[in-house]
Order: C-alpha cells, then structure tokens, then sequence
C-alpha cells in the first residue's frame, strides 16, 4: 500500500496539465517572442494562461502576473525588486516563520547592511498585527509575511496587515504558494502589492511559477536579458509547462470550494485520529489553518526519552509505504532543529521531532485512518525500543 501524503512538497501533475504541455509541446513550440505564425500562436497561450492564472487570484488585468521558473524565483523577484531600487539600506520587515526563499533573500540585505525586523508569532505560528505596526520606520520599504506556513500550515491575518501596511504607503508582499487552489485567493480584498504562486504546488507541472504586481507598482528586474515578461523576467518562456499551469489553475478555481470542504474533513479526522496519542503535540493554528494540512512534534519530554526525530519518521513512514516529511534539516551531519517550530517557543527536542502530513486530490478517508494507526504503532515500537535498550545498558 502506498499513500502519499506531502502535498505541500509537490503534487502530482494532473492528466489534464500533462495533456496541454503535450500538446503544446508538439503543436505550438514557437517562440512567443517571434512575430511570425509560430511566435504569435504560441504568444496566444502564453497570454491564455496568464488569464486563466490571473482569474485563480482575482487580478483583474492578466498583465499583473509575471511568468517565472517557480515560487522561490517569484519570491526573490519581490525582495530583490524592490530592494535595490535603492542606493542606500533601508529596512525590511518580514515574520520569523517565513520560507527560506523569503528568509535568505532578507539574510543577505542584512549582510549588505539593510535593517530586517523578524515579527515574533505566537505559539500557533500566528503574527499579532499590531507588532506589524508598531515595528514600521520612516523608511521601511516592504513588509513581506507568508500567507500559509508550509511546515505548521498557520494562515496569517494578510488582509488587516496589508491594510497596515498600505495605510503607512509601505509595499506589502505574500507568498501564497500553499494557500493558491486551496483557499480564495482575491488580490484586490487581500489588499497586497505583490503575491507569489506556483504551478507545482496545484497539480501543475515544476518549473514555473508566478509573481503578482499590483498596476503601479515598479520593481527592478533581477537579470537583464531580451525583455520577455513585460521586460522584468528576461528568457524565453517555458509556454508548454506555462500553458499547463494556466489549465490548473483553471481547474482548481472550479473546483475550488467543494475540494477545500472535503480535505479539511480529511484533515480534521486525521488530528482527531492522532489526537490520544500523548507523545504528539498537533503544531499551529487549529483554527485559521491551510485546509490540507495536519502537523505534530514530539513532546519535549518524549522526545529527550527516545532520541526519536522527525526524520526517524519519515523515515519509518516510507518503510511502511506513506511518503511524509519532516521541519528539521540536516547539514553537515547534524541535524538541526527546525527555525520555523524553534521561532514559535518549542524547545529543541521537539523542534527536531516535527512532522507533516500534507493532503490532496487522492488523499481517502482509507488513507488516513491507515496512516494513524500505522504512525501510532511505529512510535509504540520506537518508544519501546529504546526503552529496552536503556534498561540493557543500565543492567
């Protein structure tokens, strides 16, 4: 039996998309950029796409969205864009559960002398808005904080704090790649200048994503190149794996409501499945949480008795056939405890004993309870293997 359950790592490409990038592949392969019959069938779906990908978030005018090779280069187009507008350091606010994509970009300002103010979350994951506006400055220049948190799936209040934002005429900045074909997603309500998605996340194929820019928003390109995207994102544009995005989003927004319903009874039912299971901690927002997300740590007390971490279960989990990940990263050989549960006040033993399991499209009610009952025994047995092996070493 084999059940996948990382969804918010990557989906699986829908029949659909790898149909329209066959398709498009073999039929219209031009270069959207050349004007004669090949370009210019090929430029039509591209700007297809970029329709169908705008209507998913509610931009009015398609030229808002911006083509690029995925969520992290979006994510870097609106730091970098914005940033180095500037001659001069300025000061950049973002939250101290962000992605790495979003994390790093703001690491390296700092080295180059910028000022970033890391937003403290609570317990849950959750930004209190008014540490948002007590921490902006004269010149504060952008205000970046993630829409869904892919490790605890804690939705933050985006729309009262871009209104913070705006009200103070600073940019405001979102990553929605998880919460894209999962929840609404409407830009003008949200009241954000720029929004990050990308394809692989809902069922499209890897390799591209998108950025929205508020009209009137002017942000620098990272490279220079031969001006496609509206000159902002130079190169040649993927159109076939573009065009499939388009066909996704497209099929997420229509059936947008009634797949959100159905995976957070999904969701609910594997917390609730887990829920006696004393050495688990559920992590994040119960309430304003991703629909298709569920994640646990190790109580502290748990976790220092067993040496158990999260990768001791995702890797336990693929022996018994049900794909999982974990928030903690290995460098070097040393595991490290994740930053995003670390920055939420876990201590250490739990912070590398954090797991998720993200649902999707395939995900049964079949495979949750089998993934409980499986994750339950495989702790029993862990637990009860080391336990026999302290007390062999104590004898």
């Amino acid at each position: 039996m084999q059940i996948y359950l990382d969804y918010s790592a990557t989906t699986p490409p829908r029949p659909e998309a790898i149909a329209t990038m066959q398709t498009i592949a073999s039929q219209q392969w031009g270069n959207p950029s050349s004007l004669h019959t090949w370009g210019q069938q090929a430029a039509t779906v591209l700007e297809t796409a970029r329709m169908q990908v705008a209507g998913l978030i509610g931009a009015v005018n398609p030229e808002t969205l911006y083509f690029t090779s995925g969520g992290t280069e979006a994510d870097n187009l609106a730091i970098f864009g914005v940033t180095q507008q500037y001659s001069q350091p300025q000061h950049l606010i973002i939250s101290s559960v962000e992605h790495s994509a979003i994390a790093e970009p703001a690491q390296r300002l700092e080295q180059q002398g910028w000022q970033v103010t890391r937003l403290a979350v609570n317990r849950q994951g959750r930004v209190d808005p008014q540490d948002l506006k007590g921490a902006l400055q004269d010149n504060t220049v952008l205000v970046s904080i993630i829409y869904g948190q892919s490790e605890v799936g804690t939705l933050q209040p985006i729309e009262e704090l871009a209104k913070i934002a705006r009200n103070a005429g600073v940019l405001f900045h979102t990553d929605a790649v998880q919460v894209a074909g999962r929840l609404p997603l409407d830009v003008k309500r949200l009241g954000v200048d720029l929004l990050s998605l990308s394809s692989h996340k809902i069922y499209g194929l890897q390799g591209v994503g998108a950025l929205y820019i508020r009209g009137g928003v002017k942000i620098l390109p990272l490279f220079g190149g031969g001006g496609q995207e509206m000159s902002l994102r130079s190169g040649t544009q993927a159109v076939p794996i573009i065009a499939a995005f388009g066909t996704v989003a497209e099929l997420a927004q229509q059936e947008l409501m009634a797949e959100s319903d159905r995976l957070r009874g999904l969701r609910d039912r594997l917390f609730d499945r887990l829920g006696d299971c004393s050495d688990l901690i559920p992590t994040g927002d119960r309430l304003h949480r991703l629909p298709h997300h569920v994640s646990f740590c190790l109580t502290e007390a748990a976790a220092q008795k067993s040496g158990i971490t999260g990768k001791t279960l995702v890797r336990q989990l693929n022996l018994a056939g049900i794909g999982i990940s974990a928030g903690s990263a290995c460098h070097s050989g040393k595991l490290s405890p994740s930053p995003i549960l670390t920055a939420m006040a876990y201590p250490e033993a739990s912070a590398l004993a954090g797991i998720r399991l993200t649902l999707g499209r395939d995900t049964t009610t079949a495979d949750v309870d089998w993934t409980a009952m499986v994750l339950q025994q495989i702790l029993d047995r862990l637990q009860c293997t080391r336990n026999n092996l302290q007390l062999t070493m104590y004898n």
